[in-house]
């Protein structure tokens, strides 16, 4: 069990890195920040196939090289892949970041209602605790 973990940790940790190195490269446009996303993909590629697997797993390297593609090449085409990227990004901080260095705009972040008042003895907070001062 704990080597499935640290498995699914640092297939966490590859993609996270992953995901970075595509925004490196769309700040930089630096042909050695490309081949460090190339390099991942392939890397979490090769680790994506089942043991025994024949077929090879492209689908890190493809998407990485429609991206720097897109990356390079604004356009219709190449904003629908990038918009398309940006839906696939879990991490709200990273997805504002990459938006912002792709020129798209910001994601909306669901509204989180401000709490009014101070939390205090009047707001319900406290209903239905006992009121003595009873401590451990």
């Amino acid at each position: 069990m704990s080597s499935i973990v640290h498995g699914m940790e640092w297939y966490a940790s590859t993609l996270r890195a992953w995901h970075l190195s595509i925004l490196r490269y769309a700040v930089t446009l630096d042909n050695a920040d490309r081949l460090a996303v190339l390099r991942i993909a392939r890397e979490i590629d090769r680790l994506a196939l089942p043991s025994g697997g024949s077929a090879e797993f492209k689908f890190f390297r493809r998407t990485s090289a429609e991206l720097c593609a897109a990356i390079l090449q604004p356009g219709e085409p190449a904003s629908a892949v990038l918009r398309q990227h940006l839906e696939r990004i879990d991490d709200g901080r990273l997805k504002r970041v990459f938006a912002a260095a792709i020129g798209a705009n910001p994601p909306t972040v669901p509204h989180v209602p401000q709490v009014s008042g101070r939390l205090g003895r009047g707001n319900g907070l406290w209903k239905g605790l006992s009121r003595s001062n009873h401590r451990p």
